[in-house]
């Protein structure tokens, strides 16, 4: 037999099943407990920045300076950027065009024609690209750089081989 329950009386007292006796056990009440809802209070998230601190703040680093530099100077046909890269073994040297975006002249120590038969040491190289930077520049009637651009690198021996090269022509103040 199969017990029922009033339908108003679920809204006050938790739902119980009664089993029907088939097996041969007794009656028993299946309570389920009520399902309460449950309400959560979501917070929103804030995310607080913090101010950015500089680990150098004696000595920025080179990119940096270089940007900065590269705001304040642009190269043109008629006075274009010398620009200087030098990794740890080769130096390189580009004349630079920022008007139209082009490469005026691009050499490096690494070249054969530079490097010479037998090969040099890299400052005497360096020396000679100096003096093919200015070779060029007199071929296309460069007097004036607008800019020498380091790109943050420190003067170290081979920088400096190139540097007195180029200011014999008139190019660094000194």
């Amino acid at each position: 037999m199969l017990r029922t329950l009033d339908c108003t009386a679920l809204t006050s007292i938790p739902p119980q099943f009664y089993m029907p006796d088939i097996f041969g056990a007794q009656l028993r009440p299946l309570k389920l407990p009520l399902l309460q809802r449950q309400i959560t209070l979501v917070k929103p998230l804030v995310v607080e920045a913090k101010a950015k601190a500089r680990a150098n703040t004696r000595k920025e680093s080179a990119k940096t300076r270089n940007r900065r530099i590269r705001k304040k100077y642009d190269g043109t046909p008629a006075k274009p950027r010398l620009s200087v890269f030098c990794s740890a073994k080769q130096l390189y040297a580009t004349l630079v065009d920022d008007e139209r975006k082009r490469c005026i002249f691009s050499g490096s120590t690494s070249q054969e024609s530079i490097r010479g038969d037998p090969p040099c040491t890299t400052i005497e190289a360096a020396r000679r690209l100096g003096e093919e930077v200015v070779m060029t520049c007199e071929e296309l009637d460069i007097n004036e750089i607008s800019s020498y651009d380091r790109n943050g690198f420190a003067r170290g021996e081979r920088m400096q081989a190139f540097e007195i090269a180029i200011s014999a022509y008139g190019f660094l103040a000194r």
